[in-house]
């Protein structure tokens, strides 16, 4: 099976560990892969797996350390980290939609020269953790055209070639922005951003987003939520869609064009990534 390569937009998937760890990961992968059959170009799936990675520390007698929401990760943490997402979580991932019938292709950010990660420049160190770059899509877009399933871990390379720990949103967004992506579904464990009257919103704005935060409407867990949801719309400049992974079913919703949780709309849409190209 063949894709039409005119259409080289994408959906990019940002799957959270806790939808891996769960025993309904068979039906969400049902889910998706009928997305990525249905849809003109496919998915990405971009997954994290913190809670994994601290189990493994765990059993090693590890300290790991979060500042910021980011994982300090100094070179001896960096080996388990990789283990752990490029190794367990990614093949347990792939091998779920193996089992559904679906090419799945497990690859870390690096791989094919996808993307080049640099180390964060923040005001401490947090050894080894980084973001995208730059990249190069030709891999992404010769495995989508093929009708493969890329299940991107979120371990980069710098340019000397040396691991680094990236964001699983900020992974997303930038692999979103370097393939031209029609959209990220963001999948956590709310079904979308909830207005007053306790359903979801089906779209929304950052200075909404930030309105409903002041007025008391958006609270907790759902603020951080709310505000990566906005700033992988504006990193993308495409529409980042907050759903819930715990309901497989609705996200079949996408192939009909129909409401799914709630859309946040970039600020300013992206102008078309610049890759090179072999």
């Amino acid at each position: 099976m063949t894709r039409n390569p005119t259409n080289p937009s994408p959906l990019i998937v940002k799957l959270g560990g806790d939808a891996i760890d769960a025993p309904t990961l068979p039906n969400l992968c049902t889910a998706l892969a009928e997305l990525h059959a249905a849809l003109p170009a496919g998915i990405v799936i971009v997954h994290g797996g913190g809670k994994a990675v601290d189990r493994q520390l765990d059993r090693l007698a590890l300290t790991s350390e979060r500042r910021d929401g980011l994982r300090i990760t100094p070179p001896p943490l960096m080996e388990q980290v990789t283990a752990i997402l490029a190794g367990v979580i990614n093949t347990t991932l792939v091998g779920a939609l193996t089992a559904q019938g679906v090419p799945a292709v497990g690859l870390t950010l690096g791989d094919g020269l996808l993307s080049v990660c640099e180390p964060l420049a923040l005001d401490f160190d947090p050894g080894r953790v980084g973001d995208v770059a730059r990249g190069d899509p030709l891999l992404l877009t010769t495995l989508l055209d093929a009708a493969f399933l890329p299940v991107l871990s979120c371990v980069g390379l710098d340019a000397a070639g040396q691991t680094l720990n990236v964001n699983a949103d900020h992974a997303a967004r930038s692999i979103a922005r370097l393939t031209n992506a029609s959209g990220l579904l963001l999948l956590t464990d709310a079904k979308g951003i909830l207005g007053p009257d306790q359903q979801p919103i089906a779209q929304i704005t950052r200075p909404a987003i930030e309105d409903l935060i002041a007025s008391g409407v958006i609270t907790a867990g759902m603020i951080p939520k709310a505000r990566a949801a906005a700033d992988a719309a504006d990193a993308a400049g495409v529409p980042a869609t907050i759903a819930s992974w715990k309901a497989p079913a609705d996200l079949l919703a996408l192939i009909h064009n129909q409401p799914l949780g709630t859309r946040v709309l970039p600020s300013v849409p992206a102008e078309p990534a610049t890759a090179r190209r072999r």
